[in-house]
Formats: C-alpha cells, sequence, structure tokens
C-alpha cells in the first residue's frame, strides 16, 4: 500500500490530468524529427521545452552539445535535509526526438497537430511521437511533477538523461556519457520506452535484442550491359546478389552465416513455461498486419522466435534500372541492405565478420565486394533477480490490480547497451505502450489511460524504493 507522501502524490497527479494532456499536446507540436536536417532547429526546442519544465521542478538542468543534437541532463539531490549517500539515485532515460512522419497521406490528421479523438479503449492522443517517446517520457514527467507539488523534490535522488538521436541509432550519445560519467552513474537506469503485455495488462521487459545493420555492395564488371549481346556470357550482378540472400536461411529458418549461433543459449524450462502461460495469440498478432502465415525457425514458439533467437532480414534492395517502362540491360552493380538482430551471447563484431565470411565465399573472381556498418550493439538482458525488477512488479500489481508479466523485447534500445557498458548501469523497462500504437507508422497514437496509468506507476515507483 502506497504511504501518505505517496498517496497525497497520486492525488496531485490525478487533479493534473488536463494539465498533463495540454503539456503532452504543447511537445508534440514541436516536430523534432533527428533524421532530416531541415529540423534541426526543431530537435533543439524540443531540448530547450523539456529543460524549462524540469528546471521548474528544482532540476539543475541543462544541455550537454554534441555534434549532432543536444543530449538534456538534469539532476536533482531529492529531499532536503537527505545526506547524498544515504538517497537511492534514479537515472530516467527517454528520448525526443522521433520518426519522419513521411508518407504525409496516410494521416488521418497532421502529424504534429495532435488531436485528441474517442476509440475503443477511451480517449487517445494521435501525432508523432505520441508514444515514441514524448507520450512515454511525460509518464514520468508528470511523476515529477506531482512529487514537486506535495513535497517539493522527488523522494529519491533523479538524474535525467534525454537524448535527441535515439532514432538514427544515437550516434552522439556514448560520449556524453564517458564526459558525464561521475553525474550520471547511479543505482538503476529507468527506461519508458517499451510496450505492456496487453491494454491494462502490465510487463516489465527484461531483454532487448541486439543489432547489426550493414550494407552489402556488389560489383561485377566495368559498367552496364546490352542484356541481348551479353547475356548467357557476362555475369549478372543482381542474379549473383539474390542468389546470396537467397541461401541466407535454410528451409527451416536458421540463418547460415558462419559462427551465428555461437554463444546462443536455449531458454530454459522455467523461461518456456512462463511464456507457454501468456497464451500468446500468433494468428491474431499476425492478423493484424494483414499475415496469416508464421515464418522463423521452425519447432519454436512464437515468444521464443520473437524474445530469444536471432534473425536476419534483408530490409532493402536495388541495382540496375528501376525507371518507368524497360531498358534491356545486365545491371554491374547490386547493393541490399541487412540487419540482424541478436540475443544474450552474440558478439556483434563476430556477426558482421560472419557476414562478410559469407558473402565473401560465394562470389566468383571477377566480384567486388564491400562491407558497410551503420551500427551494432549487444542484446541486453536484466538480471532476473534485481530488486528493482522486484519493486516494479510490486507497483504494477498497485496500480493495475494484477501481477505483471515478465516479456523479452524483439527490438532494440541501443543506449540500454551504452549505459551498461559504459555506467555499468542494469536497466529497468517500464513502459506503457500497446502493439496497436502504430510506432513509427502513420497515426500513431498513445491511449490517454495509458498515459495516466504509466505516471500513477511511476509516482508508485519512486515513492516505493524511497522506502
Amino acid at each position: 500500500m502506497p504511504n501518505n507522501k505517496t498517496a497525497q502524490a497520486l492525488a496531485a497527479l490525478d487533479s493534473a490530468r488536463d494539465a498533463t494532456e495540454a503539456s503532452l499536446v504543447e511537445w508534440l507540436r514541436i516536430p523534432s524529427v533527428s533524421a532530416q536536417p531541415n529540423h534541426a532547429g526543431d530537435c533543439r526546442r524540443a531540448a530547450e521545452w523539456l529543460v524549462r519544465e524540469l528546471a521548474a521542478l528544482g532540476f539543475e538542468a541543462g544541455l550537454a552539445e554534441t555534434p549532432g543534437h543536444p543530449v538534456v541532463i538534469a539532476s536533482h539531490p531529492g529531499p532536503e535535509g537527505q545526506a547524498e549517500g544515504d538517497a537511492q539515485h534514479i537515472l530516467i532515460y527517454g528520448h525526443y526526438d522521433v520518426q519522419p512522419p513521411e508518407p504525409l497521406e496516410l494521416w488521418h490528421s497532421p502529424p504534429f497537430e495532435p488531436v485528441v479523438t474517442d476509440g475503443p479503449r477511451g480517449r487517445r492522443i494521435t501525432a508523432r511521437g505520441a508514444v515514441d517517446d514524448k507520450g512515454q517520457v511525460m509518464t514520468w514527467l508528470a511523476a515529477l511533477r506531482a512529487w514537486h507539488a506535495v513535497a517539493g523534490a522527488p523522494p529519491v535522488r533523479v538524474t535525467v538523461l534525454v537524448e535527441g538521436e535515439e532514432e538514427i541509432g544515437s550516434p552522439s550519445l556514448d560520449p556524453v556519457l564517458v564526459a558525464e560519467k561521475a553525474r550520471l552513474s547511479a543505482d538503476v537506469a529507468l527506461i519508458s520506452d517499451t510496450n505492456m503485455w496487453a491494454y491494462g495488462e502490465p510487463s516489465l521487459t527484461v531483454s532487448l535484442r541486439g543489432m547489426v545493420y550493414v550494407q552489402i555492395d556488389l560489383r561485377l564488371g566495368d559498367r552496364d550491359l546490352h542484356s541481348g549481346l551479353f547475356g548467357g556470357s557476362a555475369g549478372n550482378v543482381l542474379n549473383l546478389l539474390t542468389r546470396i540472400l537467397g541461401e541466407l536461411k535454410d528451409t527451416d529458418g536458421r540463418v547460415q552465416i558462419p559462427g551465428f549461433y555461437d554463444g546462443v543459449a536455449e531458454p530454459t524450462a522455467q523461461e518456456r513455461a512462463a511464456w507457454d502461460a501468456l497464451g500468446f495469440n500468433e494468428a491474431a498478432f499476425l492478423g493484424a498486419q494483414g499475415l496469416s502465415v508464421p515464418a522463423g525457425e521452425k519447432g519454436r514458439s512464437a515468444p521464443e522466435r520473437l524474445w530469444a533467437r536471432p534473425t536476419a532480414d534483408v530490409n532493402g534492395i536495388w541495382g540496375g534500372y528501376m525507371g518507368d517502362g524497360t531498358k534491356t540491360v545486365i545491371a554491374c552493380e547490386g547493393h541490399a541492405k541487412l540487419s540482424c538482430r541478436l540475443v544474450p551471447g552474440q558478439d556483434p563484431e563476430k556477426v558482421v565478420e560472419g557476414i562478410r565470411q559469407f558473402v565473401q565465399s560465394r562470389l566468383p573472381a571477377d566480384a567486388k565486394f564491400t562491407l558497410q556498418v551503420f551500427g551494432k550493439a549487444p542484446a541486453v538482458a536484466v538480471p532476473p533477480d534485481s530488486p528493482w525488477l522486484v519493486a516494479a512488479e510490486a507497483v504494477l500489481e498497485e496500480e493495475f490490480g494484477r501481477k505483471s508479466v515478465r516479456t523479452g523485447g524483439g527490438g532494440s534500445i541501443p543506449v540500454a547497451s551504452s549505459l551498461k557498458g559504459v555506467l555499468g548501469l542494469d536497466c529497468l523497462l517500464m513502459g506503457f505502450g500497446l502493439d496497436d500504437d502504430q510506432v513509427h507508422s502513420p497515426n500513431e497514437k498513445f491511449e490517454l489511460d495509458c498515459l495516466h496509468s504509466g505516471a500513477r506507476a511511476h509516482v508508485r515507483f519512486l515513492g516505493h524504493v524511497a522506502r
């Protein structure tokens, strides 16, 4: 049960629901698209907006400049009179940048003019960044406001780290972590950038897959050739590239990159039993996306394939003539983008080298091959006996009236591995999004009930760990 101060903070939070929603609308109107250079000024405006909000709560807040977009860093010592060594220290991470909104014609309303509408679960807000990640940042920002209203300070020591390049792979973040290591060192990193198991059913993400992202560039010959004059004699780089990519997996869905499964552990019997108990409905999961036939490794359950097994997927392929009509050429250049989602135990460097070997071993003597590496990050696992995990489970049960479930995350949050590698911090992944929030897609939305429940959970969490 919450103590008196926590109960007061919850009441203050509930009375400020309209203000919380209005604040989110204001922030969502700033088109902080990190991938597009013409929005660099908007990214700075979004960062400065958050600095002002945190400074108003008594945080020492400012911007750490980077070669890209600035990073918001803010800190509060916690309750007055509490010795620094006596206070729990929570590092809260988020990101203010958002994905590009295109294709614009598929939006039902302008992506940076937030609208609140009624949906099957009540009111929802639609805008780019509604749930990823401005809306989820608002869950803990609203909680900090509530604690400020009733106590003048958060009940624990808090440092906030909010970057502006998460959607482009966080290229500027690690140097900031190194430079600000003393200020950012904490007991745990709290991140709200994940989903619940289902509406009204809270979950804690206990693993995130890592990532390797590469581009394969092939060249065969000096120039494109006339397919009539040279067809049957000259090699075709696109035939070669598609044949290589077609051998990426065997008929059972196992990835054929050399050494790809080195270090990958089989799930424990307890993990499999817990996943089975979730009753994951893969038909509904795929059906919502217009699909019906599961893919991936044969003989594995859907949760296992999504959370505990690595993948390799072609994300793009191009070359030759791609204009209107016809042009009968044998292309000399072909390109493909390939991403691999990694699980604990895999070494990203070894996976990159395996990809290099996989392609090189299938090339004829005339072919020239280069591999561009755009990103590599290891998987992250939360210790199953973490006291922070246990604390979060307790407050989620208080808030939602049911036990939370532990789930894996099929996606990647690059900062999680950076926080572990640079600062030595384990992450607590407590998010409030839903699978149908259309993250990265047109008409991204956030259920307002999830916004307010998430804020209440953060109020409870801060009060719980303070005790």
